[in-house]
């Protein structure tokens, strides 16, 4: 069995948020997904991934901003990882 990685970032902390990015990484070899390679995301929600039999193993804290930096821009902050067991070629 080979792992497949999925990682989302929601526009909320909420499953059923929309997703405004993604990268995808596949162990089994079968595809080689690179960053940039599509305009559409896999998904439409991390709800959505999890119907489709990925599971979800790590979201992102929800941690408040500090005081005088509610208007800060960074990292997104609502990360989800998922992943899904599929048989693989050996190498």
């Amino acid at each position: 069995m080979r792992q497949q990685v999925l990682v989302l970032y929601l526009a909320s902390s909420a499953l059923d948020s929309d997703v405004v990015g993604w990268s995808r990484y596949d162990g089994t070899g079968r595809t080689r997904p690179t960053t940039g390679d599509g305009d559409e995301p896999p998904y439409s929600t991390a709800l959505a991934a999890l119907q489709d039999g990925w599971r979800l193993f790590q979201a992102s804290q929800l941690l408040p901003p500090h005081p005088g930096h509610e208007y800060d821009v960074s990292f997104p902050k609502h990360e989800f990882f998922f992943e899904k067991l599929e048989e693989g070629a050996h190498p």
